[in-house]
């Protein structure tokens, strides 16, 4: 049987503030924890797109059973958490969404990137949160017909979006999902989805967890055209080795 990460890495239990250096450390679960968290991924303003990924130190995006479940702790999915609290809208591809599953989140909306419609049967759920608002399905305008016949009876609504052919781009989806008043944006990926946002110059900050996993990588986390120049806005670390880093890009 596969290693989950409930047996290896180690749950963290405690995280470390290193940059800025105020060394400050708070356990995970503990009372305030919720608002420490928080307040170190705030965004500046009502408009601010972020990356949000995990790779392992060999740039792996996955394990071996194909999902980010065999690499990833408990503070990393604190941070999700934190980063989604933070958010208008969470983005992801809909290959994402066929391979690890996707619970419509607590407090963001969700949103789904795709040409077919095919997220996977029973992929996209609402179980326990049907008082959430259904994900917006962006696709090419010519696709949505496709798009809604695919999806079934998913709990999701088919937001037709301009394209070239069937290629949608990041600042045409960011501009329709603010249209909607979603301009607190954080893409979780794939690996695809989160090269396309990087490369089009849409993406402020990229929220990126390493996880000390030695892991073959089938492909790098993130594919750059380009250098790309950035500041460290942030990093904490935890008691099993990993690292949260926040990258704010350079305009």
């Amino acid at each position: 049987m596969a290693p989950t990460a409930t047996d290896f890495p180690a749950p963290a239990a405690v995280v470390t503030e290193v940059v800025p250096r105020t060394l400050e450390s708070v356990e995970i679960g503990a009372d305030g924890t919720d608002a420490w968290m928080s307040a170190r991924y705030r965004p500046p303003g009502e408009r601010f797109v972020r990356l949000n990924l995990i790779t392992t130190i060999t740039g792996a995006t996955s394990g071996g059973d194909g999902t980010s479940e065999t690499i990833t702790s408990r503070t990393d999915r604190f941070v999700l958490g934190a980063i989604r609290r933070s958010a208008d809208v969470v983005v992801v591809g809909a290959e994402t969404v066929r391979v690890e599953g996707y619970l419509l989140p607590k407090t963001a909306r969700l949103a789904v990137v795709t040409t077919s419609g095919d997220l996977g049967v029973d992929k996209l759920s609402a179980a326990g949160r049907d008082d959430r608002p259904p994900a917006l399905v962006l696709c090419p305008k010519n696709r949505a017909d496709e798009v809604r016949h695919a999806l079934g009876d998913a709990p999701a609504e088919v937001v037709p979006v301009p394209s070239d052919g069937d290629r949608l781009r990041p600042e045409t989806l960011i501009a329709v999902l603010r249209a909607k008043g979603l301009g607190r944006v954080v893409c979780e990926g794939g690996p695809a989805l989160a090269s396309q946002f990087v490369d089009s110059g849409v993406v402020d900050e990229i929220c990126v967890t390493v996880s000390p996993v030695l892991e073959p990588a089938r492909h790098p986390f993130v594919t750059l055209s380009g250098r790309l120049e950035s500041t460290v806005a942030g990093m904490l670390v935890d008691d099993a080795g990993f690292s949260y880093l926040r990258l704010r890009i350079r305009g």
